[in-house]
């Protein structure tokens, strides 16, 4: 049996709870206000510098995190050999389409179960560190020039999903709201655009922040083996250039008044590229800070919450879908209201997992996931 890292559990349990700072938006307001603040008009100054924090700060690092925790995780899995990896990633991509269909159209775990059955071969067949990381590093970049090309191929004039007229707005809460068949008609409509996303530019990028986590696994990274004197160097450089990179497109937004055309693809790209950057300055940042953390209860809670990221991910989709869809409560809030609801959410992640990890191993859903891998095994 692999021996846990606690440290990387704790760093995919920050990434679990950052990942909500964005999903909140997701679960509570129209498609169109996730990327775009303008939604409704131009924000006001609440709105805009919530929106903008968030954008500098979380926007697709947290992602981009778990995605290279995940690419670290099968690099872990792969002396289990061929079977047992294409198991769980096959058992993955049926929980993701259960969940996009049934719960919440913003998914990832098909995605990530899509690409990992992919992206496994390659870590599989690629020996070398250098060759593996210049593959990943490739792969995102162009992930990053698919979005430049996408730009250039749409129109100058907005859809629904940027700027979605009244009667668009009250449709989609209706459907929400109600549920039904609609609901899961609307979800399945969804769920083919994110696979065609996928195939044409997201996936490229998932897939070279896969491999990425692998080689920092392998190189003993993720492992923090390396000084605390590095780590420490390697956080604050990291973060300053992505923040660096980003701030920049932030203010250039504002300023185009959120032009669909420049705002919904090429000033996406300093996003793209400073996000990898500052996710890897995140994470270096809770090793250089582990010494002095470790022992606090919260970060043993925070750990908890990673050793069960897909329970609390889960756990996430049906506190929001409860208060926002069986409540009602869609499109009721501003983002700094939505921001105020998060620490309570996370309240629950962390009691959640603290009190389940008291009298069981693993969390729920780890377990059936481990379960059904088995399973899929001896079924072969």
């Amino acid at each position: 049996m692999s021996t846990r890292i606690v440290t990387l559990d704790f760093i995919r349990g920050v990434a679990i709870l950052g990942i909500l700072l964005l999903n909140i938006t997701a679960f509570a307001l129209p498609q169109a206000a996730y990327l775009n603040p303008a939604w409704q008009g131009m924000p006001s100054t609440s709105d805009f510098l919530t929106w903008a924090g968030l954008d500098l700060l979380a926007q697709l690092k947290f992602l981009s995190l778990f995605a290279i925790l995940f690419g670290a995780g099968m690099q872990m899995l792969l002396p289990r050999g061929r079977h047992w990896l294409q198991s769980r990633l096959s058992w993955l991509v049926i929980l993701g389409l259960l969940h996009g269909l049934l719960l919440w159209e913003g998914d990832i775990l098909l995605a990530y179960g899509l690409t990992g059955l992919v992206v496994w071969r390659m870590m599989r067949d690629l020996p070398d560190n250098a060759q593996l990381l210049r593959t990943g590093i490739f792969l995102y970049l162009l992930g990053c020039v698919m979005l430049v090309v996408l730009g250039l191929m749409s129109g100058s004039h907005p859809g629904s999903g940027w700027l979605p007229g009244a009667a668009e707005v009250e449709y989609e809460t209706f459907w929400r709201t109600h549920g039904g068949w609609q609901a899961v008609s609307n979800r399945l409509d969804i769920l083919g655009s994110a696979l065609m996303a996928l195939a044409v530019q997201y996936g490229w990028q998932l897939a070279g922040l896969m491999m990425i986590g692998a080689v920092l696994m392998r190189s003993g990274w993720l492992r923090g083996t390396f000084s605390v004197q590095h780590y420490r160097r390697c956080s604050w450089l990291l973060m300053s250039v992505g923040i660096a990179v980003e701030l920049p497109a932030i203010a250039l937004q504002r300023w185009c008044h959120w032009d669909f055309r420049w705002t919904g693809f090429f000033l996406q790209l300093p996003r793209e590229l400073s996000a990898p950057l500052q996710a890897l300055g995140y994470a270096a940042l809770c090793f250089a800070c582990w010494p002095t953390i470790q022992p606090w209860r919260l970060t043993r809670a925070v750990t908890a919450i990673g050793r069960m990221a897909l329970s609390n991910y889960l756990l996430q989709t049906l506190i929001c879908t409860t208060l926002f869809n069986q409540l009602a409560w869609f499109n009721h809030f501003t983002r700094l209201q939505l921001l105020a609801m998060v620490p309570a959410i996370w309240l629950c992640n962390l009691l959640f997992s603290v009190c389940w990890l008291h009298y069981f191993r693993q969390g729920p859903m780890e377990w059936l996931w481990r379960r059904l891998t088995s399973l899929g095994i001896r079924q072969r």
